[in-house]
């Protein structure tokens, strides 16, 4: 990034599409092929307004997980989509979407089918098997399946879509989480050449991606084997020292354990706390959680979501407070709204 800047390179527009380089350096992270093209976007988020934008239109339906990301169900609602949410929160089906559960949403008027995965805000994961018969289904419909994969590199295992569908898989990739560049927004979509080209007739950032983001990209996926280990085994022990603390603490429990993403999700509702209260708790005391309303207006006073990707000094912080944030917590309401 400093040669960037002391060089001047800044100062010209990139590639529309993205620097070759770093189009290349994504799909070898992913273990894609050459059959696949790259649309490297301002942030993974403008890429998945933009494929919303793109592929569903007034009167057709987009199917989306609940609890879930909030920004592509306005993006597809915007653009007059119905918005059918599909609900995982069953600790018996591990929290994840059932294939069936799919089959029997599917209608003729089905255009977009959005799964992320590793979930967002639970940390589930699909199996390959679940994930070969969803891409199936969406297949058999000709439906375009997006599989939103932003938490991919902080799971124990995830198989990508888009190795059995395709023609029809539009992969979401994120530098925010697992190089935690979120500030200089820089993502990617990953699709056939086609999708691609389509994609890019009118895309936001036709006039390329910052290439200052670009270069810190390509440097953290060159570099990426010398220090991204060291990172997943901080956050995994922050994980266990949540998970210690919520054991300790009577009503609370976690709802995928080792989570798949960066973050976990303690459910709060067997303690008589309200996730709002418990976050106003927090913020109070300079710390940010997220309320499950964040996510989902069905199940939002169920969970509270805890990032993970943190120093263990701030870890240890949450963790020394939470017996005492849910006993003062208890039956009361918060004082604000949140965002």
């Amino acid at each position: 990034m400093i040669e960037c800047i002391d060089s001047g390179e800044f100062h010209v527009y990139a590639p529309p599409l993205g620097f070759e380089a770093l189009r290349q350096a994504i799909l070898r992270d992913l273990s894609l092929d050459s059959a696949f093209s790259v649309l490297v976007t301002d942030g993974a988020i403008e890429g998945l307004y933009h494929a919303c934008r793109t592929f569903i239109g007034p009167g057709e339906e987009f199917l989306v997980t609940d609890p879930g990301w909030l920004w592509p169900r306005r993006f597809a609602a915007s653009s007059g989509a119905r918005v059918i949410e599909l609900p995982i929160y069953d600790k018996a089906a591990g929290y994840r979407l059932r294939p069936e559960q799919l089959r029997q949403a599917i209608t003729p008027k089905t255009r977009l089918i959005y799964l992320v995965d590793p979930s967002n805000p639970l940390g589930s994961v699909q199996t390959r098997a679940e994930i070969v018969e969803i891409a199936e289904l969406a297949r058999e419909a000709g439906i375009t399946l997006i599989h939103d994969c932003t938490y991919r590199h902080f799971a124990g295992e995830h198989t990508l879509a888009a190795t059995y569908y395709p023609e029809g898989t539009i992969t979401t990739y994120s530098f925010s989480k697992w190089l935690g560049i979120a500030g200089l927004r820089l993502g990617a979509l990953v699709a056939a050449p086609d999708v691609i080209a389509r994609l890019a007739v009118a895309a936001p950032n036709n006039l390329g991606a910052s290439v200052l983001a670009q270069r810190a990209a390509l440097a953290g996926l060159e570099h990426k084997a010398d220090w991204f280990p060291a990172v997943q085994d901080a956050q995994l022990a922050n994980q266990a020292s949540i998970k210690a603390a919520v054991d300790a603490v009577p009503g609370l429990d976690i709802a995928v354990y080792p989570s798949n993403g960066n973050f976990l999700a303690i459910d709060v509702s067997g303690a008589s706390v309200t996730p709002e209260r418990l976050c106003e708790y927090y913020l109070e005391r300079n710390m940010l959680i997220r309320q499950g309303s964040y996510h989902t207006a069905q199940v939002g006073d169920r969970f509270i979501k805890v990032s993970t990707t943190v120093p263990s000094e701030w870890m240890a912080e949450f963790c020394d407070q939470l017996g005492e944030a849910v006993q003062v917590c208890r039956r009361q309401n918060a004082a604000g709204s949140l965002f």
